[in-house]
């Protein structure tokens, strides 16, 4: 274990590389189209990323429709106007580019590395699939198969994403957050070819995205690319908010689910939180790091090291356009009944509802979360990540350059403020995933 004044040197360390990017150094622009654009050049290697970030996931969906946020994760890659299917991925790679994407409850994210060079290539494949995705009857089935088969094999080798699954859908009585990303079977086997266009039209409209670019570019030249290829696809923009709040919740909720295949219990407690851009957010990051980051948290200590009821323990600070949940995840040791490691999982919260953290906790929990910021804004990659997302879910970019202070101004009382205020039994929903339901 790291002694404390190692993790505070490397923090101090660390800290020209924020600095190194500075709040002025973006470059905002805005498309008439709608589009954000956010750039910064950074000249470190000679390549360049882009990430897309489209506002919209398994939130805007409705009942017979879910999973269509996810589905066109696979469809934007499956062919458009002047790009057939597969030829996608094989002009970037000719370009010597790369992708990825991402889909969560509240956005869907696309994401070009590539040489500078070849930003032009990557902008025409993007204006395309925007513009004009081609909705194919024999891709739609297909890819509709790969999701059903992606579904199957997820709930099938991953007792966690069944248990969450139940979990959320237990802990959400009203709130859209309460299904799966993925979507639901029957509806993935339902959805017409009119869902999909209908969704297309109404979410994949550019003034519904941000789009950050970050590498050795021009802006200037960006700019003008982005004027040329993307600003003139322009759709009516009708997206309606989402006007569902989840209701208080007034006690307990408890799910059991039971899996043969298993040899370990698992636990899970998932507490309602307020959405990513509350004040509340850095200390219950904080309080995350400190219950079940790594073998030095409380609750590793405590469940693994000491009573060796659990062989793993996590926790998850959710980060939401809406209020989300705060987790924790108990692999239970072999033969462990989950009564038992609900009760000591119980004793330690009670302990830290009673006598909060202590200043030496809190300060090796900054310097980890710190460090961890610094270390992903020496990437071009890191840094266009974290610009999109504090645009998207903290209330702009300028707030990353604020976030450092955030954490620092943690104390000690509002760690057991935040406890007190979230951390309450009634407020709570347990899960369990075991062989069998105990006895």
């Amino acid at each position: 274990m790291k002694r404390f004044g190692i993790l505070a040197a490397g923090w101090m360390m660390a800290l020209p590389l924020l600095a190194a990017t500075a709040k002025d150094d973006i470059q905002e622009f805005k498309l008439k189209n709608g589009m954000k654009v956010l750039i910064l050049k950074d000249d470190s290697i000679p390549n360049a990323n882009m990430y897309t970030f489209w506002k919209v996931g398994s939130r805007n969906e409705l009942p017979g429709i879910t999973g269509l946020s996810h589905f066109f994760e696979h469809m934007m890659f499956n062919g458009s106007k002047n790009f057939p299917p597969g030829s996608f991925d094989t002009t970037m790679e000719a370009a010597g580019g790369s992708n990825n994407a991402y889909t969560t409850n509240d956005v869907t994210v696309y994401t070009n590395w590539f040489p500078s060079t070849s930003f032009s290539t990557i902008v025409d494949l993007e204006a395309d699939r925007i513009a004009s995705l081609q909705l194919d009857d024999k891709k739609i089935d297909s890819e509709r198969g790969v999701v059903l088969s992606e579904r199957s094999t997820g709930l099938e080798n991953d007792p966690w994403e069944e248990l969450n699954t139940v979990v959320r859908s237990t802990a959400f009585l009203a709130h859209p957050y309460s299904w799966p990303v993925i979507g639901w079977e029957t509806d993935i086997k339902a959805w017409t070819k009119a869902d999909l266009q209908r969704y297309f039209d109404t979410y994949y409209n550019p003034a519904n995205a941000t789009m950050v670019i970050v590498g050795a570019v021009d802006p200037k030249a960006i700019i003008a690319e982005l004027q040329k290829k993307i600003e003139p696809i322009s759709r009516k923009f009708e997206v309606q908010p989402l006007r569902t709040i989840e209701p208080k919740q007034n006690g307990e909720r408890r799910v059991w689910v039971i899996k043969p295949t298993i040899t370990n219990p698992h636990f899970m407690a998932d507490y309602h939180i307020p959405a990513a851009n509350h004040h509340d957010h850095y200390a219950l990051d904080l309080l995350s790091v400190i219950l079940a980051d790594g073998p030095s948290s409380r609750l590793y200590k405590a469940l693994v090291d000491e009573q060796r009821i659990a062989l793993e323990v996590g926790a998850g600070n959710g980060e939401g356009l809406d209020p989300e949940l705060f987790g924790f995840q108990i692999v239970g040791a072999e033969g462990k009944k989950p009564s038992a490691i609900e009760k000591a999982f119980d004793k330690e919260m009670d302990l830290l509802l009673a006598k909060g953290v202590t200043a030496r906790e809190l300060e090796k929990a900054k310097n980890k979360r710190l460090v961890g910021l610094y270390r992903a804004m020496e990437t071009i990659n890191g840094k266009a990540q974290l610009l999109g997302n504090f645009e998207v879910f903290f209330g702009g970019y300028q707030k990353l350059f604020t976030a450092p202070d955030a954490f620092k101004a943690v104390t000690t009382a509002d760690i057991k403020r935040v406890l007190t205020t979230y951390f309450v039994k009634s407020n709570r929903t347990i899960g369990i995933l075991d062989q069998a339901q105990e006895k």
